[in-house]
Formats: structure tokens, C-alpha cells, sequence
């Protein structure tokens, strides 16, 4: 979730995208191996290993380390001291997942803060919990905070998070990271931060309801930069063993903080389905290209993980209807349902809006406020259905649990994300 207090969810203005075609690099080369020393060691209980009977732990945390000015995370993480990263280090220690997605983690060009989260707070024991070693990590710029020069919001000013090419107060902000102890094929990854969004068959354009003429709250002029994605998509190649699983990151857009023409709510829907058009092969995938100019989907017959904070449940919430069932529902997607016995615990005990839920407590994985719009499913590890499910968590203790403390009560002391995990059989 992008709200810079506890989000409420209800509509108003606060961010739609645009793209002009300037400037930045459409791809930067991944991190390599860090120079720094940590522990590799998969002792998280999950049976990663050697051998043919080996785990592939997946996870995506939205642990909401962006901050409210640029290079703020970046001094924050130069030594080990900030409390919010020692927390959320100490949930991955915990979960010690093989591959992670970090969403709402500030972009900068030179990957200082990837590396300072690595050295020195992943790398060094958090509350007692074993040390991670991430050798590789993947970041690239993000359509947040870049300006439009141009009214996208209807104002009638120019300039501020509302207008830039996604939501954000300076470029990067609410970036992404994969991190990784298995190698990254750098030369076979796909970004789509420039993918238009009016370049998408059938998209979900928004409409002024002032005027009689259909999907026109953009002018063709508008249209001609407007980005599908608030952020970016990648398809970043991992190889675990002799096979190799696509990573398919994004966070798409809060459906919320517009108007009645419920641009959040419709881009939501469509940068959702990209992936599942991604995934598909023939016509369905046909229109996509990268920024390298690519054109086409993902290989037929690829193993895939699709993960991030989709900003969606398919039940509650106000995400536009069937938005996250476009890949939930998918035939080549598997949906692991991953459960918490705390988030089961935290509806019942916050009541409010959780009550009136048609979804099951048991798969939320964020702490929203109660009033609007409560707890929901957001955040989503989805394989594709050749990689066989072991097992599946959210990372959301009870509170009777010491662990609670990690995750704790509004204000949080982490984030209003739960780190979600899936075990899949690499061998």
C-alpha cells in the first residue's frame, strides 16, 4: 500500500501515471554478488539444500522502508541502526525465504540502499534470529515520482506525486527489490516500466463522467505517455539448479485515492492482468513488449512466480471486481492459499469493517484500518503450475507468540504488510 499513514482506502485523489519519453534508462544492470561477508546457510526449517529433494522457498514482503524524502533510506540503512529495518530484517531472518520481493523499498541509482540493507542489517543477527546472505539482488528504476509535465490528475496544476508517472514525491520512491541466493540470469531479464497503458487490447481507460464521450478522462496527448505501470514489472530469471524460475515482480496501484472516475481502480485491474496476458501464450500475450523493445509474452511451458502486493482482494476491499481472480483464476496459475492463525486473531479482535468480510480472515495478509476497509488479502506468491506446492504461510504470529512483536499493532513496527511465503519443490 502507498499511503504515508495508515491507509483508509477510501476514494480520493492521490495518483494516476503518465509517461513522457524521457529520459531514464530502461534497464539497469542487476547487483552482483555483495563483497561483504554473511551467512548463506538455509536453516529455516523449510529443506533447502543439496539434493533432489530440496525446497525453493518464494516470498514477497511489502516492508514499507520508503521514506518522505530522497536519500533518506539510503543515510537510514549506512549503519545498522535504524529500528523499522531491524525489524523487518528480522521477519526475512525469520522466514529465511530463498528468493524475496521487497515492494515500497526507495530506488537509488547507485544501489546503496540494497547493499546497506544486505551488510548491515540482513547479514547481522536480528533479535537473535540467524543471519541471510543474499549474494544476488535486482533493482531498476521505477515510474514513481518521475513528472509528466502534465495535468493527470484534472486539477488544473501541474506538478506533484498526482501527475508524475506513478504516484510519488521523488523519483524512486516505493521502489522494488528482488533479492536472491540463487544466481540472477541478468542478460534474460524484462522490464515494462515504459509499456503503455492505452497499448494494452481492451484496457480499462478512465472516463470523465462530466462528458458524453467514452474513456476520456486522458487527452490524446495524455494517452500517447500514459504508463500502465505505477511502478514497473520485471521478469527477472532465476537459475536454481538446471532449471530456471521467472520471478514476475510488480505492486500495482491502490484502487483508491481518485474519483468517480476510478483511474487507481482500472489501472489496478489492468496492471493485474498484465501478467496474467504474460503468461499466456499466443494472441492473449501478443501485444506486450519490453523496454528493449521485445515484443510477446513469456516463453510456452516457462516456470514462473508471480509476486508483490497486488493491492487487491478478491472478495473485500475496493479493488474493481474480479481484479486479482484474473490470476487466481488462471489455468496455468496455482493459488497456494497461504493461511495465519494472527491474521484469524486480529480481524476478531478489531472487529469494524472485518466483520462485514465475505473472505476468509485466514489469508489476509494487511492490517488496514477498521473502519474502511479492513483487513485484506494484498499481497500474493502465485507459481505457475509446474512448480510443485510444499507448503504455504503468511508470517503474521498470534499475539501470545514473542514473535509478535515483530508485527505488533497500529503503529506498526514493521509495516501493515505480512511477509508471505511459499515452499515449492526445486529438485
Amino acid at each position: 500500500m502507498i499511503t504515508p499513514t495508515r491507509p483508509t482506502l477510501r476514494r480520493r485523489t492521490l495518483t494516476a501515471a503518465t509517461a513522457l519519453a524521457v529520459a531514464l534508462p530502461t534497464a539497469l544492470l542487476p547487483l552482483t554478488a555483495s563483497a561483504h561477508g554473511g551467512g548463506g546457510g538455509h536453516d529455516g526449517g523449510h529443506g533447502s539444500g543439496h539434493g533432489p529433494d530440496r525446497s525453493l522457498r518464494v516470498a514477497t514482503y511489502n516492508l514499507s522502508l520508503n521514506r518522505a524524502t530522497e536519500g533518506e533510506l539510503r543515510a537510514d540503512l549506512a549503519t545498522g541502526d535504524d529500528p523499522q529495518a531491524r525489524t523487518v530484517a528480522e521477519v526475512i531472518q525469520r522466514a529465511d525465504p530463498d528468493v524475496v520481493l521487497l515492494n515500497e523499498f526507495d530506488f537509488d541509482a547507485d544501489h546503496a540502499s540494497v547493499d546497506g540493507f544486505r551488510e548491515h542489517y540482513l547479514e547481522v543477527s536480528q533479535g537473535g534470529a540467524d543471519p541471510v546472505r543474499y549474494r544476488y539482488a535486482y533493482t531498476a528504476p521505477s515510474n514513481t515520482g518521475v513528472p509528466s509535465g502534465l495535468d493527470l490528475d484534472n486539477s488544473g496544476t501541474v506538478g506533484g506525486g498526482n501527475d508524475a508517472f506513478g504516484f510519488g514525491e521523488f523519483e524512486g520512491q516505493y521502489g522494488m527489490v528482488v533479492l536472491s541466493k540463487y544466481p540472477i540470469d541478468t542478460s534474460g531479464v524484462r522490464t515494462f516500466q515504459h509499456f503503455l497503458w492505452k497499448d494494452m487490447p481492451g484496457a480499462l481507460l478512465p472516463d470523465d463522467p462530466a462528458t458524453p464521450e467514452p474513456a476520456d478522462w486522458y487527452s490524446p496527448e495524455e494517452l500517447d505517455v500514459v504508463r500502465l505501470s505505477s511502478k514497473s514489472h520485471w521478469d527477472v530469471p532465476v537459475r536454481v539448479g538446471r532449471q530456471t524460475v521467472h520471478v514476475l515482480a510488480s505492486h500495482p496501484t491502490p484502487p483508491t485515492f481518485d474519483g468517480p472516475e476510478d483511474r487507481n481502480g482500472r489501472r489496478n485491474h489492468d496492471e493485474i492482468r498484465f501478467w496474467a496476458d504474460y503468461v499466456t501464450p499466443g494472441r492473449a500475450s501478443r501485444y506486450v513488449y519490453d523496454d528493449d523493445g521485445r515484443r510477446g509474452g513469456l516463453q510456452p511451458g516457462a516456470r514462473f512466480v508471480i509476486l508483490g502486493d497486488q493491492n487487491a482482494d478478491p472478495f473485500d476491499g475496493d479493488s474493481v471486481d474480479a481484479a486479482v481472480d484474473q490470476l487466481l483464476d488462471h489455468p496455468r496459475i496455482t493459488d497456494p492459499r497461504p493461511t495465519s492463525d494472527g491474521a484469524v486473531e486480529a480481524a476478531a479482535l478489531q472487529g469494524g469493517a472485518n466483520a462485514t468480510h465475505r473472505g476468509d480472515p485466514a489469508l489476509d495478509t494487511a492490517d488496514f484500518a477498521d473502519t474502511a476497509p479492513g483487513n485484506l488479502r494484498a499481497d500474493y506468491v502465485l507459481p505457475s503450475k509446474g512448480l510443485k506446492v510444499r507448503d504455504a504461510g503468511v508470517f503474521w504470529p498470534t499475539r501470545a507468540d514473542p514473535l509478535s512483536r515483530l508485527t505488533g499493532t497500529y503503529p506498526f513496527p514493521s509495516s501493515d504488510h505480512r511477509l508471505v511465503w511459499v515452499d515449492l519443490r526445486a529438485g
